[in-house]
């Protein structure tokens, strides 16, 4: 993936090395009021932590007020002094690893292709901010741990990533490249989308009187949109031309490694469909690749597909 040919998005606010985890973070998972939508990895990581530290998943999900919380400012930067100068010498930045300058590229290339999409319907778009960060965040949302995997906030419109999780994906999961790092942003921006579009929302009020069959069967529904806006970005990068040979392979692989029954079956050795939160693997690939063949919105509407 031609990365570095993308445009570099401001809207990132790095707090890696701030992370600090007090005690549960609220709203786990949660559709109603805007909550915090878990990600796309979020099942994937629980289940694993759950495993190695014998902990209960619903625990990790529980604790935490659930309520918004200020946000603080990122750290000032200490003043420094020139040797035997005396005077304050102004800080100096350090440089932007790379996996952080791909991130941004992605992000700002979303930026610009769902602008272009949104003025088609006469809409604006505005962006919404991703954040970096490390071992523990918080959110509008309430506070949420690496092992929940990147996730959106719909109250306060940003995407959460930990970038530990893209070594998961690799590693554990068989889904190595950027392309597939660049898949996990563009889904969490896929989010963003729907939630500017009203989908979210109807999504909250159709759950909130549903049967738990039927609300995993709708957040299903909202998952697999967000993959095809996901290979809606994906379709025009490719029209530009700034995907290599075997970038949508793992892009498509990413897709599946974090389906549903996948998952299922590595964590409890059998797969039960009805508890589907995300999609199955199949499902998951299909709806990337039909954004990425057609690069249009509309074929993305899951709820009417049968």
């Amino acid at each position: 993936m031609r990365w570095g040919d993308f445009r570099q998005s401001d809207n990132v606010e790095d707090r890696t090395g701030q992370g600090s985890f007090g005690g549960g973070y609220g709203g786990g998972g949660g559709f109603g009021g805007g909550g915090m939508r878990l990600g796309l990895g979020g099942i994937v990581i629980l289940f694993i932590v759950s495993l190695i530290f014998g902990i209960n998943p619903l625990q990790l999900l529980g604790g935490g007020d659930g309520g918004p919380a200020p946000q603080s400012a990122p750290p000032q930067a200490q003043p420094g002094y020139g040797p035997q100068s005396g005077a304050q010498a102004p800080a100096q930045k350090a440089p932007i690893p790379d996996e952080q300058r791909m991130i941004r590229g992605v992000l700002g290339d979303t930026e610009d292709v769902w602008t272009a999409v949104f003025r088609t319907m006469g809409k604006q778009y505005p962006p919404p901010t991703l954040v970096l960060f490390t071992g523990a965040v918080q959110s509008a949302c309430g506070r949420a741990s690496a092992a929940m995997g990147p996730f959106y906030c719909a109250a306060d419109q940003k995407l959460y990533l930990d970038t530990s999780f893209f070594r998961e994906l690799a590693q554990r999961f068989g889904a190595p490249g950027e392309f597939a790092q660049a898949y996990v942003v563009a889904h969490e921006v896929g989010h963003h989308v729907q939630n500017l579009l009203g989908t979210m929302q109807k999504v909250d009020r159709a759950q909130a009187r549903a049967s738990e069959r039927d609300r995993n069967a709708l957040s299903v529904r909202l998952e697999l949109q967000a993959d095809c806006y996901a290979g809606v970005w994906g379709y025009y990068a490719a029209k530009r031309n700034l995907l290599d040979p075997g970038d949508v392979d793992d892009g498509l692989r990413a897709a599946a490694a974090v389906g549903d029954d996948k998952i299922q079956k590595m964590t409890q050795g059998y797969v039960v469909p009805e508890g589907f939160t995300h999609g199955s693997a199949q499902q998951r690939s299909m709806w990337f690749k039909r954004g990425l063949d057609t690069g249009d919105i509309r074929n993305c509407d899951t709820f009417a597909a049968q």
